[in-house]
């Protein structure tokens, strides 16, 4: 493995006004000494773009931080990019999330996620970098029974066309890094929750729909089981991983052997979906978005799997520890807390 420096260097990361990139962007600006970060993000109306504009309110406070509005999918736009800051690290967080809405938007995934995807791999093959890291997902190891999920499992049988399209990124990524030899690693994160996250995710949405009075449905009778990871753990695992690139070797053919690398980054630790609510409406009540009279019972809808989701996620991070020495650690409980107290002040205040 090499190890990076990033003093002095400039890391562009895409989706950076997004839920992890815009943790990650702030991280790198309060932690690496003169370092230049180059953002994108084309702040579209997914959700809640007040959110996304927050965020990039934050960021813009750090000099050396330098935001461009735009799509991935725009090659002359990324060409640019890569031939004016030419960047030693990039990390493309920049995606079309949501496994439920690949259903009824498919256009976007294709757009976003490949598209998208296949500009980065080419600026990064004819602008040289010392490591390419990007956003996989826990979603490509689809109805994989085994548990928990190793990097080691083939993942052949995904249940919907984000997780086709996060699996064709770890494909077209590897045959990049075979071709031209690019230091890559691709990341899956298994389900990232925390203060300023995505409202699309099942923690948000119940909070809105409570607050609300509505009724919240629970998939699979409250059967699923998920590796919640909390988005500093994300943050922590992503900030150690560009700092270690693949090493670029020869084979005994004389060929390139690919520098590249697959981690989970998860808390090894799931929860059940009912779980997951009670924890959430305490810290509700706690934090004061909802009265401690709440009658939880009469808004709670028990209902069959939804298409394209799968029972349990659970993350095998032994190779991350291994190599970096780092494991996600922070409880559901602390993380919820921290969620509802951001939800108050930005929402009810």
């Amino acid at each position: 493995m090499k190890t990076i420096n990033l003093k002095n260097k400039t890391v562009f990361v895409t989706g950076a006004s997004g839920f992890i990139g815009s943790n990650l962007c702030k991280r790198l600006l309060e932690e690496e000494s003169e370092i230049r970060v180059i953002g994108l993000d084309n702040m579209c109306e997914y959700y809640d773009v007040r959110i996304k504009e927050d965020r990039l309110e934050e960021l813009q406070k750090f000099d050396n931080y330098t935001f461009i509005k735009g799509n991935l999918a725009d090659k002359e736009l990324i060409n640019k990019i890569f031939e004016e800051y030419k960047p030693a690290v990039v990390v493309n967080l920049a995606a079309q999330a949501g496994v439920r809405y690949s259903i009824t938007n498919p256009d976007t995934y294709i757009e976003s996620n490949l598209i998208g995807f296949y500009n980065i791999l080419e600026a990064c093959r004819h602008n040289p970098v010392e490591h390419l890291v990007y956003a996989s997902s826990s979603s490509v190891y689809g109805s994989n029974k085994k548990v928990p999920y190793s990097t080691d499992d083939k993942v052949d049988n995904p249940v919907s066309l984000y997780a086709a399209t996060k699996k064709s990124n770890e494909l077209m990524c590897h045959t990049y890094s075979k071709l031209y030899n690019i230091p890559s690693t691709g990341l899956r994160f298994f389900t990232v929750y925390g203060p300023a996250g995505r409202p699309d995710m099942a923690y948000f949405g119940f909070t809105n729909k409570l607050i609300k009075g509505e009724t919240i449905q629970i998939f699979n009778y409250g059967n699923c089981k998920r590796d919640f990871t909390y988005i500093d753990d994300i943050v922590e695992g992503i900030f150690r991983v560009m700092k270690g690139a693949p090493d670029r070797q020869e084979g005994k053919d004389g060929l390139p052997i690919p520098p590249y690398a697959i981690y989970n980054i998860g808390n090894s630790n799931p929860e059940s979906l009912l779980d997951f609510v009670t924890i959430l409406q305490e810290e509700l009540v706690r934090a004061g978005v909802l009265p401690e009279d709440y009658d939880f019972d009469n808004h709670k809808e028990l209902v069959p799997m939804q298409a394209g989701d799968v029972a349990v996620t659970y993350a095998d991070t032994t190779l991350l520890e291994r190599n970096y020495g780092f494991k996600p650690n922070t409880q559901l409980r602390e993380g919820l807390r921290k969620f509802a107290e951001w939800y108050k002040a930005f929402y009810i205040k």
